[in-house]
């Protein structure tokens, strides 16, 4: 008992040193311009590098090896006299208790990601006011990635910051751009991701997340089949959401970011019993049966 409680305070205070801020590197790709200066890709890519590791996201300082590593990804499609069409591929990831290996948070596309910006300009972030698309889509990120790493440390950990996304979600709805509004492009765009997070009825996902981490993947230092083990009963605790909304964003959302590390687990030793295991995963993420096949009974 004692020791289940120092694990748990170690990780906690691992948390409490980490969880809150940025080492975000951005990516602009542009090869789909021809006839444009590169120069101004480039300088957007400097811009936006600083803007993602130098805004205060929270109250707490940290130094750089504390971080939340993440990497965004924006892929330019058109181009037209300061006005861009872009696509937005955002991942983060977070280390594992006693191991050298980190562990894939969220791995998403942002297809609706347009924005206007002049070489050189300032980029700041007001949480009171829509300034820009071009900051108020990376800030609404920035929270996202935040409170799902704050979610797999401590139960509803990221409640705050999955509140910071949505203020931005409110103040962007007028603002004409994509991906803000209820009805912009289905059920999958940012309007839907902050609102799913701070749902009752999307509470087996935050679950799950800390069960995933913090009781599974962190424990495998120590014992790897309980470790497995919490994985697994994290994985039940998914398919709630399942059963109350078949298909759901937050479904999606997990198994995008860790369908080939659920693979791996499950498919070295030691074994523990996985046929239920199968059974659920083929039901909740059939996308992914490819991967469940190779699950080792």
């Amino acid at each position: 008992m004692n020791r289940i409680v120092l694990v748990i305070g170690v990780a906690l205070s691992f948390f409490s040193l980490k969880a809150q801020e940025l080492n975000c590197k951005v990516t602009v790709g542009y090869d789909k311009i021809t006839n444009v200066n590169p120069q101004i890709f480039k300088t957007l890519e400097t811009s936006l590098n600083d803007f993602m590791n130098n805004t205060k996201w929270t109250s707490q300082s940290f130094r750089q090896n504390e971080k939340i590593e993440c990497t965004m990804f924006i892929n330019v499609n058109e181009y037209n006299s300061g006005n861009f069409s872009t696509t937005l591929q955002i991942q983060s990831s977070r280390p594992v208790y006693g191991s050298t290996f980190t562990t894939p948070i969220l791995n998403f596309n942002d297809r609706d990601f347009s924005f206007r910006y002049i070489e050189f300009e300032n980029l700041f972030y007001n949480p009171n006011s829509f300034d820009s698309n071009l900051t108020s889509v990376l800030a609404f990120y920035a929270n996202i990635i935040i409170g799902m790493d704050a979610d797999s440390f401590v139960m509803e950990g990221g409640t705050p910051y999955y509140e910071a996304a949505q203020n931005i979600v409110n103040l962007a709805q007028s603002s004409g751009y994509k991906g803000w509004k209820q009805s912009d492009g289905g059920n999958q765009n940012r309007f839907f991701l902050a609102q799913d997070l701070l749902s009752n009825t999307f509470s087996p996902f935050r679950k799950a997340l800390y069960e995933y981490h913090l009781q599974g993947l962190d424990k495998m230092s120590d014992d790897v089949k309980a470790g497995k083990e919490g994985v697994k009963v994290a994985l039940a605790t998914l398919a709630q959401v399942h059963r109350t909304r078949p298909n759901a964003f937050l479904t999606r959302v997990f198994f995008d970011a860790k369908a080939d590390e659920i693979q791996t687990i499950f498919s070295g030793g030691p074994q523990i019993p996985v046929a239920d295991l199968i059974e659920n995963l083929n039901r909740i993420s059939p996308l992914n049966s490819s991967k469940w096949s190779n699950i080792k009974m």
